[in-house]
């Protein structure tokens, strides 16, 4: 046995990242990876080029590439020149991928219109799921049927409103493992978007419940990076607390994430500003993958120190960056992973966590007082 090549064991221990001998067997049937040399007792035997090569597909699989995309990668020899080839390569796999993903979305959807029914519809629903395995779609006359039977389902809406404790009771994964808290705040941003796939991209850090919890309780200041996310927030229950929000970007006319992410950039006075936040304040960025960006790197520098940052801006390649930035960092967050996020999904996040804390009030006396003194 040559002693330079390594067993399949030995292999799997020099690649690390949870590899096993099986997922190795597995590459090589998919051709992910070259078979390997025998030796004279039929072992497998691998190189220091299976090494790295085993490396790389582990590394791009925690990334979130299929092992079909993987391939298509790996195929471009690192050495020639194309770039080109490649990115016009992953533009057809990404085609491919948000194809499959609207077919999915399609069946995802057509299932929540039946799964997500509360008890006021379940009669209806029965009689059309008994009919749906009857159903003879052969013909022109039998895709009308299911027209009807969608109809007579979506007549239902008329007679009641909708209730959707109910219906993400149905159609939420297990969330039997978290708390009681984190639960709300997830049903409540899937609400928000009305995606129930959102579930898997929710990231919290450990802490960060009890950390929201503490900084709200102490009439923390809330941060936020655009007037639209402060408008979006629930400011009676705020108000109650004793929390005063304050705007990064203060101008009204700035209401999307492009124009958010220019006027961040070009006015030096609002990066300024979020250095001067508060200690144990709360950061809401919903807009600005560069406000997040920013929030970051004053947190490695020492230069702030927020309790708790929930940072959900929206967009394709600066936003991922910022999350990813800020699920490296000691401080408490709560994020939505990749491309997800907005304005809308960072309120309701906060929102949760102050309706965990204080039960609605039965008029909006303070609120009108406190805007009246000019407090709000």
């Amino acid at each position: 046995m040559n002693a330079s090549c390594l067993t399949i064991k030995e292999l799997t221990d020099a690649v690390g990242g949870g590899l096993t001998p099986r997922m190795v067997r597995h590459y090589h049937q998919l051709g992910l990876l070259p078979q390997p040399v025998r030796s004279p007792s039929n072992y497998r035997l691998y190189t220091k080029k299976d090494v790295l090569r085993l490396q790389r597909i582990v590394a791009l699989k925690q990334q979130g590439f299929q092992l079909n995309h993987i391939r298509n990668i790996l195929e471009v020899e690192p050495e020639a020149d194309t770039t080109v080839n490649l990115m016009g390569q992953l533009q057809q796999q990404y085609r491919a991928v948000m194809q499959q993903i609207s077919q999915l979305r399609q069946t995802a959807s057509a299932l929540e219109g039946l799964l997500g029914r509360d008890r006021h519809c379940q009669i209806m629903q029965a009689e059309v799921l008994a009919q749906l395995k009857l159903l003879d779609v052969e013909t022109q006359a039998g895709l009308g049927g299911l027209e009807n039977l969608w109809s007579g389902l979506d007549a239902e809406i008329h007679t009641h409103s909708e209730a959707f404790s109910e219906s993400l009771q149905r159609l939420l994964p297990d969330l039997s493992q978290r708390s009681e808290i984190e639960q709300h705040l997830i049903s409540q941003l899937v609400l928000a978007c009305g995606d129930v796939s959102l579930v898997s991209f929710v990231k919290l850090s450990r802490g960060a419940i009890a950390a929201s919890r503490e900084a709200l309780s102490s009439s923390c200041q809330i941060v936020v990076d655009t007037q639209t996310v402060a408008a979006a927030l629930d400011q009676t229950r705020l108000l109650h607390l004793g929390c005063h929000i304050e705007t990064l970007i203060d101008n009204p006319h700035i209401t999307t994430a492009t124009e958010a992410e220019v006027a961040f950039w070009e006015h030096r006075e609002w990066r300024e500003k979020l250095q001067q936040v508060s200690k144990g304040c709360v950061l809401v960025v919903g807009y600005a993958p560069s406000v997040l960006v920013e929030v970051c790197e004053a947190i490695a520098n020492q230069k702030i120190q927020p309790a708790l940052i929930i940072g959900m801006p929206i967009g394709f390649s600066h936003a991922p960056a910022a999350k990813r930035q800020l699920m490296q960092q000691e401080i408490p967050f709560i994020t939505v992973a990749g491309t997800l996020g907005g304005g809308a999904l960072a309120a309701t996040a906060l929102n949760a966590l102050v309706e965990s804390l204080i039960d609605k009030p039965d008029c909006h006396c303070y609120l009108k007082n406190a805007v009246d003194s000019g407090k709000y």
